[in-house]
């Protein structure tokens, strides 16, 4: 029933995690396997984001307990990804009108920026896109609607259940690995488009070569953009397509290497923060307009 067999390997994932926790819950914490745990938490992150694309499976039933699954281990209802991802941030890749702009408070791209997109984002994204999503859904389509009050109920019964039965194992084995997901998403986001040029086809985002392996060909986010409609795992190939056209700046090969080098190095050195080529694109069209207007 799966619509692409790639996703096997989304389904091993998604078999590990649930192992996890329950192993986490029954036998107790172990620092090694908590690691585990927290990285494939941000992979549930971007399976998600996939699940909202394209859809893992043929049947509705499994997509729907997909759905829920994803949401308890994500934190955040699935439907979210809709008016949020899908409808606003693939129609305006980062322009204004984008609720998850990246240059909404500062132009500046620093630890503090970084840090407080998050919370800034979620509000705006929460404030322009779900609630009106969602209250246009309850006239135009009421049954999706309950569907996605659905996923909210599954939450909250997850997150209360295992509260209820022991607080302290919640904290550790629900709340934290959710907060790292969801917290992961906005991340992954502010990087993949800070600095870059928004209004360029090809340099509107920034790609990380290092997480493909394990995060599912999240790092080709340029392509991702250039056809939304595509399986991640056809991703690779549509990068090599398109690549020759990126600015090699926006190619990076790891993830961690460069939030050290743009977040701790660049507080110490303006060589190492990222050059800010929408600031770049903006004051080359003043200087033309007022060539112009002299002329």
């Amino acid at each position: 029933m799966l619509k692409y067999k790639a996703d096997l390997r989304a389904v091993t994932y998604m078999i590990i995690t649930t192992a996890l926790f329950a192993w986490f819950w029954l036998h107790g914490f172990n620092i090694f396997l908590y690691i585990i745990f927290l990285h494939l938490s941000v992979a549930v992150a971007v399976m998600t984001h996939n699940h909202c694309h394209i859809n893992m499976w043929s049947n509705k039933v499994m997509n729907v307990l997909t759905d829920w699954w994803l949401t308890v281990f994500y934190g955040v209802p699935v439907f979210t990804w809709i008016p949020t991802h899908n409808r606003n941030h693939h129609r305006f890749v980062n322009k204004e009108g984008d609720s998850s702009i990246t240059y909404r408070l500062t132009e500046e791209n620093n630890l503090l920026s970084l840090l407080s997109y998050p919370s800034t984002s979620g509000f705006y994204q929460m404030k322009t896109s779900v609630f009106p999503y969602m209250t246009d859904l309850k006239t135009r389509n009421p049954k999706t609607y309950w569907e996605n009050w659905a996923q909210v109920a599954v939450l909250v019964l997850w997150i209360v259940g295992f509260v209820v039965l022991s607080w302290k194992k919640a904290i550790l084995y629900v709340i934290i690995p959710q907060q790292v997901s969801a917290f992961a998403v906005f991340v992954f986001n502010y990087v993949q488009h800070v600095h870059a040029d928004e209004e360029s086809r090809w340099n509107h985002s920034r790609n990380f070569m290092g997480v493909n392996l394990f995060l599912f060909n999240n790092g080709y986010h340029t392509a991702h953009h250039e056809r939304a409609n595509i399986h991640w795992s056809e991703l690779p190939e549509a990068h090599q397509k398109i690549e020759a056209n990126i600015d090699p700046s926006l190619i990076e090969k790891g993830f961690w290497s460069f939030i050290f080098r743009a977040y701790i190095l660049g507080h110490f050195s303006e060589k190492y923060k990222t050059p800010n080529m929408r600031e770049a694109r903006m004051r080359t069209e003043a200087a033309v307009a007022t060539a112009t207007v002299a002329v």
